[in-house]
């Protein structure tokens, strides 16, 4: 009997991740990564960040098969945009789409998956474009998640909005014991 060697996988599964711009979701997705990769080797990771977001990812070692590509800077700063936060969500529901579209156009070998984060729902839109499927990440805890996915029923029971008057109208009143 012959027995043959096993021939190395001719394709890799080119996985593309792209976090939301902001802390608290970068390095959970980068941790996603490098669990997928210590469990499935054959796996090429491309971790799509912005130019300034590149510069910030500190120096850790990453596994070989992460690889970095940038978008430009078409959103507001990390370090300015408190002062404009709802500017600066709306730059990034509407300025990363198109050049994600693009970039996904120059990476070899071809895009198999998309994950990215909850809240880039454009990305999803790319995918489908492409029929490539997308994997939604959701970096923060279950229970952050269960009241956005049943904030109608907190509206509906009245626990939204809260009438907090008594509680500001008692600061000072009180004397901690």
């Amino acid at each position: 009997m012959v027995t043959q060697k096993a021939e190395p996988p001719t394709t890799v599964c080119h996985v593309v991740a792209v976090p939301y711009p902001g802390r608290g979701h970068v390095n959970p997705l980068m941790n996603i990564c490098k669990l997928l990769l210590s469990r499935k080797p054959d796996i090429l990771v491309t971790f799509v960040v912005t130019e300034e977001w590149l510069g910030l990812i500190g120096s850790e070692p990453k596994p070989d098969n992460i690889r970095f590509r940038t978008l430009p800077n078409v959103i507001p700063s990390e370090n300015g945009r408190a002062n404009d936060f709802p500017g600066f969500i709306k730059a990034v529901s509407t300025k990363l789409e198109a050049p994600f579209d693009v970039l996904l156009d120059q990476l070899e070998p071809p895009v198999r998956a998309v994950v990215a984060d909850s809240y880039l729902v454009c990305m999803t839109r790319v995918g489908n474009r492409r029929n490539v499927p997308v994997a939604s990440f959701w970096p923060m805890s279950a229970s952050v998640f269960s009241v956005f996915s049943h904030f109608e029923l907190l509206q509906q029971n009245g626990h939204f909005p809260l009438d907090l008057s008594d509680l500001f109208a008692n600061i000072g009143k009180k004397k901690c014991h």
